[in-house]
Protein backbone atom coordinates (compact mmCIF):
# COMPACT_ATOMS: atom_id res chain seq x y z
CA UNK A 1 0.00 0.00 0.00
CA UNK A 2 0.85 3.72 0.10
CA UNK A 3 3.29 5.16 2.28
CA UNK A 4 1.06 7.20 4.03
CA UNK A 5 -1.48 4.24 5.02
CA UNK A 6 1.56 2.56 6.21
CA UNK A 7 2.65 4.78 8.68
CA UNK A 8 -0.64 5.17 9.92
CA UNK A 9 -1.23 1.75 10.25
CA UNK A 10 2.32 1.41 12.27
CA UNK A 11 1.22 4.37 14.41
CA UNK A 12 -2.30 2.87 15.07
CA UNK A 13 -0.69 -0.25 16.25
CA UNK A 14 0.96 1.17 19.12
CA UNK A 15 -2.16 2.98 20.52
CA UNK A 16 -4.94 0.75 19.13
CA UNK A 17 -5.61 -3.26 19.40
CA UNK A 18 -4.40 -4.50 15.99
CA UNK A 19 -4.16 -0.41 14.83
CA UNK A 20 -8.46 -0.92 14.33
CA UNK A 21 -11.22 0.23 16.12
CA UNK A 22 -13.30 -2.87 14.56
CA UNK A 23 -11.58 -5.71 13.71
CA UNK A 24 -12.48 -6.57 9.90
CA UNK A 25 -10.97 -3.52 9.22
CA UNK A 26 -7.65 -4.46 9.42
CA UNK A 27 -7.23 -7.00 6.51
CA UNK A 28 -6.00 -10.11 8.19
CA UNK A 29 -8.30 -12.04 6.30
CA UNK A 30 -7.15 -11.02 2.76
CA UNK A 31 -3.26 -9.75 4.32
CA UNK A 32 -1.68 -5.74 3.43
CA UNK A 33 -1.99 -2.91 5.09
CA UNK A 34 -5.46 -1.66 5.37
CA UNK A 35 -5.89 1.55 3.63
CA UNK A 36 -6.76 4.97 5.86
CA UNK A 37 -9.20 7.02 4.02
CA UNK A 38 -8.79 10.89 4.04
CA UNK A 39 -12.35 11.64 2.26
CA UNK A 40 -15.13 10.23 0.34
CA UNK A 41 -17.21 11.64 -2.34
CA UNK A 42 -20.53 9.93 -4.38
CA UNK A 43 -19.04 6.72 -5.25
CA UNK A 44 -15.33 7.27 -4.60
CA UNK A 45 -13.27 6.91 -1.26
CA UNK A 46 -9.59 8.51 -0.75
CA UNK A 47 -7.00 6.85 0.80
CA UNK A 48 -4.20 8.67 2.97
CA UNK A 49 -2.06 8.76 -0.53
CA UNK A 50 -4.72 10.24 -2.25
CA UNK A 51 -5.26 7.32 -4.45
CA UNK A 52 -9.21 6.52 -5.84
CA UNK A 53 -11.02 3.21 -5.12
CA UNK A 54 -14.67 3.19 -6.64
CA UNK A 55 -16.10 2.15 -2.92
CA UNK A 56 -18.04 -1.11 -2.73
CA UNK A 57 -18.00 -1.05 0.85
CA UNK A 58 -20.22 2.29 1.89
CA UNK A 59 -19.05 2.01 5.15
CA UNK A 60 -20.37 -1.72 5.61
CA UNK A 61 -24.25 -0.41 4.58
CA UNK A 62 -25.22 2.88 5.43
CA UNK A 63 -23.92 5.02 2.72
CA UNK A 64 -26.96 4.10 0.38
CA UNK A 65 -27.09 7.34 -1.33
CA UNK A 66 -23.09 7.85 -1.58
CA UNK A 67 -20.76 9.92 0.15
CA UNK A 68 -21.27 13.97 1.08
CA UNK A 69 -24.60 13.74 -0.13
CA UNK A 70 -25.60 17.86 -0.40
CA UNK A 71 -28.48 17.11 1.32
CA UNK A 72 -27.33 15.10 4.17
CA UNK A 73 -24.76 17.53 4.12
CA UNK A 74 -26.45 20.36 4.60
CA UNK A 75 -28.51 18.45 7.06
CA UNK A 76 -25.97 17.84 9.73
CA UNK A 77 -24.34 21.03 9.15
CA UNK A 78 -27.56 23.03 10.03
CA UNK A 79 -27.97 20.84 13.00
CA UNK A 80 -24.24 21.01 14.00
CA UNK A 81 -24.94 24.83 14.19
CA UNK A 82 -27.86 24.09 16.78
CA UNK A 83 -25.69 22.17 19.96
CA UNK A 84 -24.19 19.01 19.22
CA UNK A 85 -26.26 17.19 22.14
CA UNK A 86 -28.29 18.10 24.91
CA UNK A 87 -29.49 14.85 26.88
CA UNK A 88 -32.95 15.98 26.38
CA UNK A 89 -35.80 15.52 23.82
CA UNK A 90 -36.33 17.47 20.64
CA UNK A 91 -38.57 17.57 17.68
CA UNK A 92 -36.55 15.68 15.41
CA UNK A 93 -36.40 12.10 16.90
CA UNK A 94 -40.44 12.56 16.73
CA UNK A 95 -39.99 12.89 13.25
CA UNK A 96 -37.76 10.46 12.34
CA UNK A 97 -39.70 7.67 14.55
CA UNK A 98 -42.69 8.67 12.39
CA UNK A 99 -40.75 8.20 9.35
CA UNK A 100 -39.94 4.53 10.86
CA UNK A 101 -43.44 3.71 11.95
CA UNK A 102 -45.00 4.71 8.55
CA UNK A 103 -42.16 2.79 6.82
CA UNK A 104 -42.33 -0.58 8.61
CA UNK A 105 -46.22 -1.89 8.89
CA UNK A 106 -44.84 -3.92 11.95
CA UNK A 107 -43.39 -0.91 13.90
CA UNK A 108 -46.06 0.89 16.52
CA UNK A 109 -43.30 2.11 18.66
CA UNK A 110 -39.68 3.00 18.08
CA UNK A 111 -36.56 3.75 20.39
CA UNK A 112 -33.68 5.60 18.99
CA UNK A 113 -30.24 4.08 20.32
CA UNK A 114 -26.77 4.46 19.27
CA UNK A 115 -25.21 1.20 17.78
CA UNK A 116 -26.87 -2.13 16.01
CA UNK A 117 -25.34 -3.84 18.96
CA UNK A 118 -27.34 -1.60 21.28
CA UNK A 119 -30.73 -2.34 19.02
CA UNK A 120 -30.14 -6.30 19.21
CA UNK A 121 -29.07 -6.16 23.28
CA UNK A 122 -32.31 -4.22 24.03
CA UNK A 123 -34.79 -6.31 21.68
CA UNK A 124 -33.19 -9.22 23.31
CA UNK A 125 -33.94 -7.97 27.07
CA UNK A 126 -37.32 -6.84 25.80
CA UNK A 127 -38.09 -10.39 24.18
CA UNK A 128 -37.10 -12.05 27.73
CA UNK A 129 -39.33 -9.37 29.55
CA UNK A 130 -42.17 -9.66 27.18
CA UNK A 131 -42.55 -13.56 27.63
CA UNK A 132 -40.81 -14.43 31.02
CA UNK A 133 -38.72 -16.91 29.50
CA UNK A 134 -34.29 -17.33 29.36
CA UNK A 135 -33.88 -19.14 25.80
CA UNK A 136 -32.79 -17.36 22.67
CA UNK A 137 -32.35 -18.85 19.35
CA UNK A 138 -30.52 -17.71 16.33
CA UNK A 139 -28.59 -19.04 13.43
CA UNK A 140 -24.75 -20.05 12.34
CA UNK A 141 -23.28 -17.36 11.57
CA UNK A 142 -25.73 -14.49 12.20
CA UNK A 143 -24.13 -11.92 13.50
CA UNK A 144 -25.79 -9.06 15.99
CA UNK A 145 -23.34 -7.31 17.34
CA UNK A 146 -21.24 -8.22 19.88
CA UNK A 147 -23.66 -8.86 22.74
CA UNK A 148 -22.58 -11.60 24.96
CA UNK A 149 -25.56 -14.27 24.59
CA UNK A 150 -25.00 -13.37 20.70
CA UNK A 151 -21.39 -14.04 20.03
CA UNK A 152 -22.30 -18.01 19.55
CA UNK A 153 -21.57 -19.49 15.98
CA UNK A 154 -21.45 -15.57 14.79
CA UNK A 155 -20.87 -14.21 11.55
CA UNK A 156 -19.10 -11.26 10.66
CA UNK A 157 -15.40 -10.67 12.44
CA UNK A 158 -16.08 -13.64 14.10
CA UNK A 159 -16.38 -15.91 11.42
CA UNK A 160 -13.84 -13.82 9.20
CA UNK A 161 -11.40 -15.23 12.20
CA UNK A 162 -12.66 -18.70 12.78
CA UNK A 163 -13.28 -17.63 16.12
CA UNK A 164 -16.96 -18.52 16.04
CA UNK A 165 -17.34 -18.35 19.85
CA UNK A 166 -15.48 -15.31 21.45
CA UNK A 167 -13.40 -15.44 24.91
CA UNK A 168 -14.94 -13.40 27.56
CA UNK A 169 -18.03 -14.60 27.47
CA UNK A 170 -19.50 -17.04 30.40
CA UNK A 171 -20.81 -20.52 29.58
CA UNK A 172 -23.88 -19.71 31.41
CA UNK A 173 -24.59 -16.94 29.24
CA UNK A 174 -23.98 -19.07 25.93
CA UNK A 175 -25.71 -22.09 27.33
CA UNK A 176 -29.41 -20.11 27.13
CA UNK A 177 -28.57 -19.39 23.22
CA UNK A 178 -29.44 -22.09 20.39
CA UNK A 179 -27.47 -22.09 16.92
CA UNK A 180 -29.09 -23.64 14.27
CA UNK A 181 -28.32 -23.69 10.54
CA UNK A 182 -29.51 -20.87 8.60
CA UNK A 183 -32.74 -21.47 6.03
CA UNK A 184 -33.23 -25.06 7.88
CA UNK A 185 -36.74 -24.82 9.52
CA UNK A 186 -36.60 -28.42 10.10
CA UNK A 187 -33.41 -27.63 12.33
CA UNK A 188 -35.47 -24.39 13.88
CA UNK A 189 -38.10 -26.97 15.04
CA UNK A 190 -36.26 -29.52 16.45
CA UNK A 191 -34.68 -26.96 18.90
CA UNK A 192 -37.80 -24.92 20.08
CA UNK A 193 -39.18 -25.85 23.26
CA UNK A 194 -41.07 -23.59 25.90
CA UNK A 195 -38.39 -22.04 26.96
CA UNK A 196 -37.41 -20.10 24.16
CA UNK A 197 -37.82 -16.01 24.42
CA UNK A 198 -37.46 -15.36 20.84
CA UNK A 199 -35.93 -16.07 17.39
CA UNK A 200 -33.70 -13.46 16.32
CA UNK A 201 -32.62 -13.62 12.33
CA UNK A 202 -31.51 -11.29 9.57
CA UNK A 203 -33.88 -11.42 6.56
CA UNK A 204 -31.47 -11.91 4.49
CA UNK A 205 -27.94 -13.10 6.04
CA UNK A 206 -25.31 -9.88 5.14
CA UNK A 207 -22.50 -11.70 8.21
CA UNK A 208 -21.26 -15.02 6.32
CA UNK A 209 -21.53 -13.05 3.24
CA UNK A 210 -25.14 -11.78 1.85
CA UNK A 211 -26.96 -14.87 1.91
CA UNK A 212 -31.04 -15.01 0.72
CA UNK A 213 -33.65 -16.58 3.07
CA UNK A 214 -35.06 -19.75 1.21
CA UNK A 215 -38.84 -19.85 -0.02
CA UNK A 216 -40.90 -20.18 2.97
CA UNK A 217 -38.06 -19.44 5.26
CA UNK A 218 -39.20 -16.62 7.07
CA UNK A 219 -42.38 -17.31 7.12
CA UNK A 220 -42.25 -20.87 8.22
CA UNK A 221 -40.17 -18.87 11.21
CA UNK A 222 -43.23 -16.82 12.07
CA UNK A 223 -45.38 -19.95 11.86
CA UNK A 224 -42.93 -21.66 14.46
CA UNK A 225 -42.87 -18.50 16.50
CA UNK A 226 -46.55 -18.42 17.04
CA UNK A 227 -46.91 -22.10 17.82
CA UNK A 228 -44.35 -21.74 20.73
CA UNK A 229 -45.56 -18.65 22.21
CA UNK A 230 -42.15 -17.01 21.21
CA UNK A 231 -41.37 -13.56 19.31
CA UNK A 232 -40.10 -12.90 16.20
CA UNK A 233 -37.45 -10.77 15.99
CA UNK A 234 -36.28 -9.10 12.32
CA UNK A 235 -32.39 -8.17 12.84
CA UNK A 236 -32.80 -5.25 9.70
CA UNK A 237 -29.56 -3.10 10.95
CA UNK A 238 -28.42 -3.84 7.39
CA UNK A 239 -31.52 -4.63 5.22
CA UNK A 240 -33.84 -2.34 7.00
CA UNK A 241 -34.09 0.88 4.11
CA UNK A 242 -31.41 -1.32 1.92
CA UNK A 243 -33.64 -3.80 0.19
CA UNK A 244 -36.83 -1.75 0.07
CA UNK A 245 -37.73 1.12 1.79
CA UNK A 246 -39.84 -1.01 3.98
CA UNK A 247 -37.04 -3.14 4.54
CA UNK A 248 -36.60 -6.93 4.23
CA UNK A 249 -39.92 -7.57 5.89
CA UNK A 250 -41.96 -6.11 3.43
CA UNK A 251 -39.71 -7.56 0.44
CA UNK A 252 -40.43 -10.56 1.92
CA UNK A 253 -44.41 -9.98 3.31
CA UNK A 254 -43.57 -11.22 6.84
CA UNK A 255 -44.28 -9.42 9.99
CA UNK A 256 -41.92 -9.90 12.60
CA UNK A 257 -42.95 -9.09 16.73
CA UNK A 258 -39.81 -6.83 17.10
CA UNK A 259 -37.55 -5.00 14.54
CA UNK A 260 -33.45 -3.47 14.95
CA UNK A 261 -32.47 -1.06 12.47
CA UNK A 262 -29.12 0.57 12.26
CA UNK A 263 -26.87 1.56 9.40
CA UNK A 264 -29.13 3.46 6.89
CA UNK A 265 -31.29 5.06 9.38
CA UNK A 266 -28.56 7.02 10.48
CA UNK A 267 -27.17 8.47 7.20
CA UNK A 268 -23.87 6.99 7.87
CA UNK A 269 -23.29 8.79 11.54
CA UNK A 270 -24.22 6.33 15.12
CA UNK A 271 -27.51 5.63 14.92
CA UNK A 272 -29.64 2.58 15.79
CA UNK A 273 -32.99 1.63 16.83
CA UNK A 274 -35.88 -1.13 18.08
CA UNK A 275 -39.24 -0.98 17.74
CA UNK A 276 -42.51 -3.04 17.54
CA UNK A 277 -45.94 -3.66 18.51
CA UNK A 278 -46.97 -1.41 20.93
CA UNK A 279 -47.72 -3.40 23.68
CA UNK A 280 -44.42 -5.16 23.51
CA UNK A 281 -43.06 -1.43 23.89
CA UNK A 282 -44.73 0.23 26.45
CA UNK A 283 -42.95 -2.39 28.26
CA UNK A 284 -39.92 -0.42 27.92
CA UNK A 285 -38.98 2.27 30.48
CA UNK A 286 -40.10 4.99 31.84
CA UNK A 287 -43.47 3.54 30.58
CA UNK A 288 -42.51 -0.17 31.41
CA UNK A 289 -40.49 -2.05 33.47
CA UNK A 290 -37.43 -3.32 31.10
CA UNK A 291 -34.55 -0.37 31.93
CA UNK A 292 -32.37 1.09 28.52
CA UNK A 293 -31.33 4.05 28.55
CA UNK A 294 -28.06 5.65 26.71
CA UNK A 295 -26.99 9.81 26.97
CA UNK A 296 -26.31 9.91 23.26
CA UNK A 297 -29.92 8.29 21.93
CA UNK A 298 -31.40 10.21 19.39
CA UNK A 299 -28.73 12.74 19.15
CA UNK A 300 -29.83 15.69 16.84
CA UNK A 301 -27.12 15.46 14.55
CA UNK A 302 -27.18 11.73 13.69
CA UNK A 303 -31.19 11.96 13.60
CA UNK A 304 -30.71 15.04 11.07
CA UNK A 305 -28.42 13.10 8.99
CA UNK A 306 -31.06 9.99 9.33
CA UNK A 307 -34.38 12.09 8.53
CA UNK A 308 -32.35 13.24 5.85
CA UNK A 309 -31.15 10.24 4.12
CA UNK A 310 -34.94 8.33 4.30
CA UNK A 311 -36.55 11.49 2.98
CA UNK A 312 -34.72 11.18 -0.07
CA UNK A 313 -35.03 7.53 -0.29
CA UNK A 314 -38.31 8.23 0.19
CA UNK A 315 -39.33 10.58 -2.30
CA UNK A 316 -37.12 8.88 -5.46
CA UNK A 317 -36.38 5.71 -7.88
CA UNK A 318 -33.37 4.74 -5.80
CA UNK A 319 -34.31 1.31 -5.17
CA UNK A 320 -35.22 0.38 -8.44
CA UNK A 321 -31.99 2.04 -10.32
CA UNK A 322 -30.04 -0.16 -7.54
CA UNK A 323 -31.79 -3.08 -8.22
CA UNK A 324 -31.08 -2.11 -12.41
CA UNK A 325 -26.89 -1.31 -11.53
CA UNK A 326 -26.63 -4.47 -9.26
CA UNK A 327 -28.00 -6.56 -11.32
CA UNK A 328 -25.79 -5.45 -14.34
CA UNK A 329 -22.80 -6.01 -12.06
CA UNK A 330 -23.92 -9.52 -11.25
CA UNK A 331 -24.53 -10.52 -15.05
CA UNK A 332 -21.13 -8.89 -16.08
CA UNK A 333 -19.23 -10.66 -13.20
CA UNK A 334 -21.11 -14.30 -14.17
CA UNK A 335 -20.12 -14.04 -17.83
CA UNK A 336 -16.17 -13.28 -16.73
CA UNK A 337 -16.33 -16.12 -14.22
CA UNK A 338 -17.70 -18.51 -16.75
CA UNK A 339 -15.35 -17.21 -19.21
CA UNK A 340 -12.03 -17.36 -17.21
CA UNK A 341 -12.98 -21.16 -16.02
CA UNK A 342 -13.39 -19.68 -12.52
CA UNK A 343 -15.93 -21.25 -9.98
CA UNK A 344 -17.94 -18.45 -8.49
CA UNK A 345 -21.50 -17.97 -6.82
CA UNK A 346 -23.13 -14.66 -6.87
CA UNK A 347 -25.32 -13.99 -4.32
CA UNK A 348 -27.35 -10.76 -4.16
CA UNK A 349 -30.79 -8.65 -2.93
CA UNK A 350 -31.54 -5.41 -4.02
CA UNK A 351 -27.99 -3.90 -3.64
CA UNK A 352 -26.36 -6.20 -1.37
CA UNK A 353 -24.21 -8.58 -2.81
CA UNK A 354 -21.32 -11.07 -2.52
CA UNK A 355 -19.21 -12.87 -4.65
CA UNK A 356 -18.21 -16.38 -3.41
CA UNK A 357 -14.99 -18.19 -4.92
CA UNK A 358 -17.29 -21.60 -4.53
CA UNK A 359 -19.31 -23.71 -6.91
CA UNK A 360 -22.03 -22.79 -4.47
CA UNK A 361 -25.25 -22.96 -4.35
CA UNK A 362 -24.49 -20.46 -1.14
CA UNK A 363 -27.67 -21.32 1.29
CA UNK A 364 -26.16 -21.02 4.85
CA UNK A 365 -22.55 -20.81 6.84
CA UNK A 366 -21.36 -23.95 6.36
CA UNK A 367 -22.27 -23.44 2.14
CA UNK A 368 -20.34 -20.07 2.59
CA UNK A 369 -17.18 -21.18 4.69
CA UNK A 370 -16.43 -23.93 2.39
CA UNK A 371 -15.53 -20.68 -0.78
CA UNK A 372 -12.14 -20.33 -1.68
CA UNK A 373 -10.23 -17.87 0.81
CA UNK A 374 -6.92 -17.80 -1.11
CA UNK A 375 -8.99 -16.97 -3.88
CA UNK A 376 -11.16 -14.32 -2.41
CA UNK A 377 -7.61 -12.61 -1.11
CA UNK A 378 -5.78 -12.52 -4.21
CA UNK A 379 -9.03 -11.28 -5.97
CA UNK A 380 -9.36 -8.43 -3.63
CA UNK A 381 -5.69 -7.27 -3.97
CA UNK A 382 -6.19 -7.66 -7.86
CA UNK A 383 -9.26 -5.26 -7.71
CA UNK A 384 -7.56 -3.17 -4.65
CA UNK A 385 -4.84 -2.75 -7.56
CA UNK A 386 -7.27 -1.81 -10.20
CA UNK A 387 -8.95 0.80 -8.03
CA UNK A 388 -11.95 -0.92 -6.44
CA UNK A 389 -12.24 -1.11 -2.74
CA UNK A 390 -14.32 -4.54 -1.56
CA UNK A 391 -14.93 -5.90 2.07
CA UNK A 392 -11.42 -7.33 3.06
CA UNK A 393 -13.41 -10.58 4.03
CA UNK A 394 -15.04 -12.88 1.78
CA UNK A 395 -17.68 -13.88 4.35
CA UNK A 396 -18.96 -9.85 4.10
CA UNK A 397 -22.02 -8.79 2.03
CA UNK A 398 -20.91 -5.58 -0.63
CA UNK A 399 -23.32 -2.90 -1.12
CA UNK A 400 -23.66 -0.05 -4.25
CA UNK A 401 -24.93 3.32 -3.32
CA UNK A 402 -27.24 5.72 -5.39
CA UNK A 403 -24.15 7.49 -6.62
CA UNK A 404 -22.72 4.40 -8.56
CA UNK A 405 -23.61 5.18 -11.89
CA UNK A 406 -24.05 3.26 -15.13
CA UNK A 407 -20.00 4.18 -16.10
CA UNK A 408 -19.03 2.93 -12.38
CA UNK A 409 -20.98 -0.36 -13.22
CA UNK A 410 -19.15 -0.73 -16.77
CA UNK A 411 -16.00 0.06 -14.94
CA UNK A 412 -16.56 -2.56 -12.46
CA UNK A 413 -17.52 -5.12 -14.70
CA UNK A 414 -14.29 -4.57 -16.86
CA UNK A 415 -12.00 -4.47 -13.58
CA UNK A 416 -13.30 -7.75 -12.43
CA UNK A 417 -12.68 -9.45 -15.58
CA UNK A 418 -9.10 -8.44 -15.61
CA UNK A 419 -8.96 -9.73 -11.91
CA UNK A 420 -10.52 -13.05 -12.64
CA UNK A 421 -8.55 -13.42 -15.93
CA UNK A 422 -5.37 -13.12 -13.52
CA UNK A 423 -7.05 -15.66 -10.87
CA UNK A 424 -7.41 -18.45 -13.11
CA UNK A 425 -4.34 -17.89 -14.99
CA UNK A 426 -2.57 -18.18 -11.46
CA UNK A 427 -4.28 -20.83 -9.56
CA UNK A 428 -4.46 -23.10 -13.15
CA UNK A 429 -0.41 -22.75 -13.26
Amino acid sequence: MGKHSDSHFQRAQEVIPGGVNSPVRAFRAVGGTPLFIEQAQGSRIFDADNLQYIDCVGSWGPMILGHGHRYVVEAVKKAATRGFSFGAPTAGEIELAEMIVQALPSIEMVRLVNSGTEATMSALRLARAATSRKKILKFDGGYHGHVDSLLVKAGSGAATFNMPDSAGVPAEVTALTLSVAYNDLEAVRKSMDEDVAAIIVEPVAGNMGCVPPADGFLAGLREICDQHGALLIFDEVMTGFRVAYGGAQLRYGVKPDLTTLGKVIGGGLPLAAYGGRKDLMALVSPLGPMYQAGTLSGNPIAVAAGKSTLSVLKNSSIYDDLEERTSEFETGVRNAAQKHGVPVTFNRVGSMWTIFFTEGPVTDYESANRSNREKFARFFHLMLAEGVYLPPSQLEAAFFSAAHAKKDILQLVERADRSLKKVAWEYDK
